[in-house]
């Protein structure tokens, strides 16, 4: 179910959204690398450094917020709150994400998709960061909410995503302003809005996405304890609040590529086999590249027939 396509631009505004807590160092290097875009907005998880004067030298243009509670899921909740753009990204402070990778995720959205999924999984993705500790607890994970919710998911455990803004609606993530503590408010948040995304049964599109290693510092993450509490959060969405009636598209139908024209066609043409559906492809190139490609096709289709 796409929940809005005909009101969607073609050319989406994009508002990144960074939780951030203790991230100074690693905020000097990301934040100046991050794309012009509609606007980007830190928020703050009450940091001892010197995180706030960072964010003012780096990116001056960048609007600063602090979180109204405590864990990601409630500063991620003030960011979307904040978000004025069509889409928007969930970017980790720490140097994990590949900027890059941003127009990637837009352009899978301007394609249909609801909701972005980063993978490390898939042919073009990988880590350079992920323990065999944690591939081994996310494969497990992953496998289980795909039974119970019926979804195909190849990573659950992994927080680079984006989506249209109006796909808020569906998530249903604990207000800013509640005074005490919330369920969705820690680092179940990402499984929460995978499972809510596909109960609610909007198009998801996972994106090939290269985690990098953390630049600076420590992660906060705890495989063990955080895997039980992605474990809770699974069970608890799905027996709590149900699942899709339909089954969520399949990532390996929807084919991402950045290809030529030759190529997507050749994809495109895949046949179908027993009861499975032929692969659609996802032309992730950017309008220039497709231009570009045109106008190449263009040249040798004139130089055949001069």
């Amino acid at each position: 179910m796409s929940t809005a396509t005909e009101a969607r631009p073609e050319t989406p505004t994009v508002s990144i959204v960074v939780p951030a807590r203790n991230e100074a160092r690693n905020l000097e290097i990301v934040l100046p690398k991050l794309p012009d875009v509609h606007e980007v907005i830190v928020v703050d998880g009450h940091s001892s450094d010197d995180t706030a004067d960072v964010v003012a030298r780096v990116l001056p243009r960048a609007r600063f917020l602090q979180q109204t509670r405590k864990g990601k899921g409630n500063a991620l909740a003030v960011g979307f709150e904040a978000a004025t753009g069509d889409v928007v990204v969930m970017f980790d402070a720490d140097g994990s994400a590949d900027e890059a990778e941003i127009e990637d995720f837009v352009a899978a959205l301007t394609a249909g998709a609801d909701f972005a999924k980063g993978s490390r999984v898939l042919a073009a993705g990988g880590s350079d960061d992920i323990t065999l500790v944690r591939d081994t607890g996310n494969r497990v994970l992953t496998a289980i909410t795909n039974v119970l919710f019926r979804t195909k998911y190849t990573d659950l455990c992994y927080g680079y995503n984006a989506f249209w803004r109006d796909a808020l609606q569906h998530m249903a993530i604990p207000s800013s302003r509640y005074e005490t503590a919330q369920w969705g408010d820690g680092f179940e948040i990402e499984t929460l809005i995978n499972c809510r995304v596909a109960a609610a049964g909007l198009q998801i599109h996972e994106v090939p996405s290269v985690e990098l290693r953390r630049i600076h510092g420590e992660s906060n993450l705890h495989a063990v304890r955080d895997g039980f509490r992605v474990l809770r959060t699974i069970l608890t969405e799905r027996f709590q609040r149900g699942r899709a009636n339909v089954p969520a598209p399949s990532a390996d139908l929807l084919t991402h590529a950045h290809a030529d024209a030759e190529r997507l066609d050749a994809l495109e043409q895949f046949p179908a086999v027993d009861h499975v559906p032929a692969a659609r492809v996802i032309d992730l190139r950017t309008a220039d590249e497709r231009r570009r490609s045109a106008e190449m096709a263009d040249d040798v289709q004139d130089g055949a027939t001069a």
